[in-house]
């Protein structure tokens, strides 16, 4: 597939559309949001080894990555009995029997079944849960229909207007029966195309503007949430989408051990305390996985911050990701972390693809290099 020739107008109508679509007014759930995140984060976990973004998504794909974006949400927030309400209460409610998004109630009684602990992670919740595998795959499938059944179709209507397919086309019609997708999702009939076909461009689009539109749905996101449960807004925001809602700590000693007690940044020895940075920064991408996560200096973490690491970092990550593949497996093995090294690179070749040529790369404390473009290439083309 041939990248758009011309990403710029493609990238600038999209921008346009995607601001008219995330005025929060005619939302009555927070699912057009969810559907958009998991949009941006597939086409970025799904680029090629030679750069290039897909040109396909299926139900499937999207409603495990829906299912990825809601479980921290899940979760009571503060000293709520409750999580979070993603759908507004209906004017007639007597404010008893208060309804919860479909989706996330499916979420938050399969997390109920796996663990009670408020921190738990998805992949060690799916490994506790009774029933194991064949526990998600119903929750996968149940998700993936209500996706089909409702925000799939919505997400590209703004206001009243008609649907707009701006985003991508699919196969199906409203009048889908959940029984038609049951069976192609059981594999006992081929009546039902799952594909969503992204529209010429979108893909690449949609990850060029990353870095803009991840904040701004983060933002409305949280806003929509906190007028739904009558919340002040800014503690909101990081609850929904903070990266310390997990606890890096289980990983901490184990990557100081793998880097020989030293920062990964600047190679000094690092002392009685450090910190765990997201080599790819968390806010690019939602990525806790223990390839992306690297031991550092207290000084060389806040240096780098949200910026994205120069050349020289580039390589050093993706050979110690090489090298010491099967450490940083057993490492996610006895701590039943995260791991998925092939998206965790398909990601960051994918955001380091579409810098423009003059971006600007942290490389130590202020310092900041010119992108290197072909070296980066290298380093992530293997």
């Amino acid at each position: 597939m041939a990248v758009d020739p011309e990403p710029d107008r493609t990238a600038i109508r999209l921008a346009e559309r995607l601001i008219q679509l995330l005025g929060r007014g005619g939302f009555t759930a927070t699912y057009k949001y969810a559907v958009l995140i998991g949009l941006m984060d597939l086409c970025l976990e799904l680029t090629s080894a030679t750069g290039v973004p897909p040109d396909m998504i299926t139900t499937r794909q999207l409603a495990e990555k829906v299912i990825e974006l809601y479980w921290p949400h899940c979760a009571p927030y503060g000293d709520m009995p409750r999580e979070l309400r993603q759908t507004r209460v209906s004017p007639k409610s007597t404010g008893k029997g208060e309804t919860q998004a479909e989706i996330i109630q499916h979420i938050v009684e399969f997390r109920r079944r796996a663990d009670r602990n408020p921190a738990a992670s998805l992949p060690l919740s799916r490994a506790r849960v009774a029933a194991g595998p064949e526990a998600y795959e119903k929750l996968a499938r149940l998700i993936e229909w209500k996706l089909i059944e409702m925000p799939i179709s919505r997400l590209q209507i703004i206001g009243g207007e008609e649907e707009d397919r701006f985003l991508y086309e699919y196969g199906f019609t409203k009048a889908v029966l959940k029984s038609t997708v049951n069976a192609a999702q059981q594999g006992t009939s081929h009546g039902f195309d799952n594909r969503l076909l992204l529209k010429p461009g979108v893909s690449a689009a949609l990850i060029a503007l990353n870095g803009i539109l991840r904040p701004l749905i983060y933002r409305n996101w949280a806003l929509l949430v906190a007028s739904m449960n009558g919340l002040k807004e800014p503690s909101l925001e990081e609850f929904l989408f903070g990266s310390e809602r997990i606890s890096l700590d289980p990983v901490r000693p184990r990557l100081r051990e793998l880097q020989d007690n030293r920062c990964f940044y600047c190679d000094g020895g690092l002392g009685a305390t450090c910190h765990v940075d997201h080599f790819v920064p968390w806010s690019r991408h939602a990525d806790n996985s223990i390839d992306n996560l690297v031991a550092a200096h207290d000084d060389c973490n806040g240096k780098k911050s949200d910026y994205l690491a120069a050349a020289e970092h580039v390589v050093r990550w993706r050979a110690r990701s090489s090298r010491c593949a099967g450490d940083l497996a057993e490492i996610a093995r006895k701590e039943a972390w995260e791991s998925r090294p092939e998206r965790t690179v398909s990601v960051a070749r994918a955001i380091y693809r579409m810098l423009p040529d003059d971006a600007r790369l942290w490389m130590s404390g202020q310092r900041f290099l010119v992108i290197d473009r072909p070296r980066i290439v290298r380093a992530l083309a293997a």
